[in-house]
């Protein structure tokens, strides 16, 4: 798709520059709102990136004091290295570099530079006995807020049929598009009682990912786990001020910025029959335009048993989530659990209905073949919310393997509703026996850390479109096993995820907009892709290196973990999307919130 590159236009919005503890980073506007700020780099055009490559591949945003830390060099080097205070200038850690061998992946000979007995807070870097200087990190107790507050405020700026004032937006702020109160009901999704070309109301939502499409699946575990980081780290959010214009209503903002998709789902289910359709798109993507200059007319498409079981799991967590907020917002979580209920009627009537994308809809397809997750998922919500052993026992008798987290693999979600939610509605010998299936995965990841050379566990079939989004569900696993049963290796490995993503990966990116030395300037991203500000919209994560090569884009290497580049054509490295960012936002609350153990 043809595009104008940021770089060749002016530059109409004010930006300030601000290092924090010699990170540069964006303030998002989230608690004072008053200050945006830019990659110190964002000049720098995208085809000068390799020559900023660092050979220190480190996490570019920080540590917290007591976590492991790690660095890695490529290529392979041996001898010494140093952590050197930005404040003093002084050495404060003399270690030997540690040879690891090489990555397949990366196809690297590295080493590794381990400076975990670093725990005084402050700014530094790590040099070679060559001289050369990682990128500046912090190590604090608060290095993960500002990073997190980022990566929920993305869901505000991805919101539909809303204009983003100044105040709450800076920079990024833009008019309304897409009101989606006259959507016609697609001949895929027409019904006796909605024929097509009905029109129905549906505003509100989260744009999926870098187009506008609104997707049922895809937005059920991205609000699944938005909630479920809410209910395992209630004091971390009742503390945080998402600046938001709901921020003053009483509710926690990331329940309020939750609340603005769940009013969209409702919308997506037929009161006539509890059915739910599996989409909100035009027929064809949006060009590179603003949402305010796309036009094209929107349709529902094709109802589906998956998203009726998304949609169903979803509407069960959330009137478990709202029930505590009833006086606020009375009536919500009933209106949820009828919806659940009416939707896991549907699907159960309609065991088989996947989606088909028709031959005029070229928009995401979501489309699975495999309902028995999505089937356990929603059972598992649905007996927590209901008490009723029939869901129990459905859960049981689909007998789904935990494993990573994706929208079309949906069963671990089960478990950890289960695990978290329902001890007391159970027998202590088959709560033990579900959680020994999630430790069982856990350990698997643990196994896969120690085999790699570059210290994380990610292996080859964990690069596929997302592979950042793989990393963080990996992360969330391991920390929910980690409350389980605690186990360094547990964090451990959730900590060396965290870091690949925000820059100990060969390709020297922190893949977090608006975070670190080299972070993304050109997603693919519409709203970034079309406005005025040279810095794409901060706190998103980028899908990371794979090679599928889908865009025909040209990449540096055929290489999974390398194959990656900052442009707006590869949309199959570089576009984000919501439910890549649900898991980061569970992770850095995990990580930051002082009620997970170290």
């Amino acid at each position: 798709m043809p595009h104008k590159p940021k770089r060749l236009r002016l530059l109409k919005q004010k930006v300030v520059l601000l290092t924090l503890a010699g990170v540069v980073a964006s303030s998002m506007l989230i608690s004072c709102g008053q200050t945006v700020h830019v990659a110190k780099d964002a000049a720098v055009p995208a085809s000068k990136a390799a020559e900023q490559k660092p050979q220190i591949y480190i996490n570019q945003v920080g540590f917290l004091p007591n976590d492991h830390k790690v660095a890695v060099i490529s290529p392979q080097q041996s001898g010494a290295f140093t952590v050197v205070s930005q404040a003093t200038g002084q050495v404060v850690l003399n270690a030997k570099l540690q040879k690891k061998g090489i990555w397949p992946l990366s196809e690297e000979n590295v080493s590794i530079a381990d400076f975990s007995d670093l725990s005084q807070e402050g700014a530094y870097r790590l040099e070679l006995a060559d001289g050369k200087a990682s990128a500046l990190f912090s190590v604090g107790s608060m290095v993960y807020r500002q990073i997190h507050d980022a990566s929920l405020k993305a869901y505000y700026f991805n919101r539909a049929s809303m204009a983003l004032s100044p105040e709450f937006a800076g920079p990024w702020a833009r008019s309304a598009g897409h009101p989606d109160t006259q959507v016609n009901i697609h001949v895929s999704a027409a019904s006796d009682a909605r024929p097509t070309n009905t029109i129905i109301s549906a505003p509100k939502g989260w744009y999926d990912a870098g187009d506008y499409g609104k997707y049922v699946v895809n937005s059920g575990i991205s609000t699944y786990t938005l909630l479920l980081a809410y209910t395992h780290f209630k004091d971390f959010y009742q503390k945080r001020d998402g600046h938001i214009p709901e921020s003053s209503d009483g509710l926690p903002d990331i329940l309020n910025e939750v609340m603005w998709n769940l009013d969209w789902l409702q919308a997506m289910q037929d009161p006539n029959d509890g059915g739910v359709y599996h989409k909100l798109t035009t027929l064809n993507f949006a060009g590179s335009v603003m949402p305010e200059n796309a036009h094209e007319q929107r349709y529902v498409v094709q109802k589906s048993t998956a998203a009726a079981l998304n949609f169903a799991a979803v509407m069960a967590f959330a009137s478990q989530v709202y029930q505590e907020f009833d006086s606020v917002y009375p009536g919500k979580s009933a209106a949820y659990k009828k919806a659940a209920l009416g939707a896991w009627q549907w699907a159960k009537t309609h065991p088989e209905i996947l989606y088909l994308q028709p031959e005029d809809v070229k928009t995401g397809a979501y489309g699975d073949k495999t309902l028995a997750d999505e089937f356990a998922f929603a059972a598992a919500q649905l007996f927590v919310l209901t008490g009723d052993n029939s869901y129990l026992n459905e859960f049981l008798l689909l007998d789904q393997t935990p494993q990573t987290p994706s929208w079309s693999h949906t069963a671990s979600l089960g478990y950890f509703t289960l695990l978290s939610f329902a001890q007391d509605l159970m027998s202590a010998k088959l709560y033990q026996q579900l959680e020994n299936k999630l430790i069982k995965q856990a350990n698997v990841m643990v196994a896969q850390l120690a085999e790699s050379a570059y210290e994380v566990p990610l292996i080859k079939s964990d690069f596929v479109w997302g592979s950042n989004a793989v990393a963080m569900n990996k992360a969330m696993l391991l920390l929910i096993a980690n409350q389980h049963k605690p186990n360094p290796e547990f964090r451990h490995g959730a900590v060396a995820l965290t870091d690949y993503i925000l820059g100990r990966n060969p390709t020297g990116y922190s893949y977090v907009t608006g975070f670190g030395q080299l972070s993304p300037m050109h997603i693919h991203h519409r709203q970034s892709e079309a406005d005025d500000v040279v810095a794409p919209v901060p706190g998103f994560l980028a899908g990371g290196a794979q090679n599928g090569w889908q865009d025909q884009c040209n990449y540096p290497s055929k290489a999974p973990a390398t194959s990656y580049i900052d442009d707006f054509c590869s949309y199959s490295t570089n576009e984000i999307a919501i439910n890549w960012n649900a898991p980061l936002v569970y992770v850095l609350a995990a990580l930051q919130s002082q009620t997970m153990p170290y």
